[in-house]
């Protein structure tokens, strides 16, 4: 799509793609700062949201080159993973294709804050399950994964919010290797999405540039920064970015 962006826009969303990228891999909230951004200096939103796919990958690649240490000892959850991660992405993003927006977008933000909400009781939830000793069945893991990538695919702001809660309660419980598996999982997830965009969306590739590079170099920053910061105020701050991202969704909406 051709849409000319003046210098300072590109200086925008250098910028406001670090902070994206930052936001995202410490906490699955890019689109948060990301797809406010791309409306911002003029892109429609269906638009905003097909150049946002494919500029996000900048984040996830540079979290997923400095997820080593969170995601060692899960190989086999992610060889499980990850072919339902691509299947789920990959039909949200051809469903955002063939259809529009308008109803899913009124939907969205209920769905982000449901995935905040889960976030926050989580440790409840964790607690009540040590006690009975049981595991999250495999059949339903597989659909949450399945419903959140389906979504990530088709509109995807939240998307993070709402993996790191499902990853919590059935495959990791610690906040901090959870979103780094939720960091590969999506990233890997988004390629095939962003291929489609990219030859059968509209796309504004002077933004997908910009944003782009700003949010390689804050996936790059983010992991190092999420590792400093202790676990609770951590899930206090996506938590509680999940539900402005919510209310944000919600007023924009059709």
């Amino acid at each position: 799509m051709t849409l000319h962006l003046v210098p300072w826009h590109g200086v925008v969303l250098v910028v406001g793609g670090v902070v994206a990228g930052i936001s995202g891999t410490a906490g699955g909230i890019t689109s948060l700062v990301a797809y406010p951004l791309l409306l911002a200096v003029g892109i429609p939103p269906l638009t905003a949201n097909t150049t946002g796919s494919v500029a996000m990958l900048g984040s996830g690649i540079g979290s997923t080159l400095r997820a080593g240490p969170e995601v060692a000892g899960h190989r086999r959850t992610l060889l499980r993973w990850l072919p339902v991660a691509v299947a789920g992405s990959a039909l949200g993003a051809v469903l955002l294709l063939a259809t529009p927006a308008g109803l899913f977008a009124r939907i969205v933000p209920f769905l982000v804050a449901a995935g905040a909400v889960l976030l926050l009781v989580q440790p409840r939830i964790a607690r009540w399950n040590d006690r009975r000793r049981a595991r999250v069945p495999t059949g339903l893991t597989a659909a949450a994964i399945t419903g959140v990538t389906l979504y990530n695919g088709y509109f995807g702001a939240g998307s993070g919010v709402l993996m790191i809660a499902v990853l919590l309660l059935s495959v990791e419980p610690r906040l901090l290797r959870a979103n780094a598996l939720k960091n590969v999982l999506l990233v890997t997830a988004d390629l095939l999405p962003a291929v489609l965009f990219a030859f059968f969306g509209h796309v504004v590739w002077s933004a997908v540039l910009a944003l782009g590079v700003g949010t390689l170099v804050g996936g790059l920053l983010g992991p190092g920064i999420a590792r400093r910061i202790p676990q609770r105020p951590l899930r206090l701050f996506i938590a509680g970015s999940g539900f402005v991202l919510a209310v944000w969704l919600f007023l924009q909406a059709p």
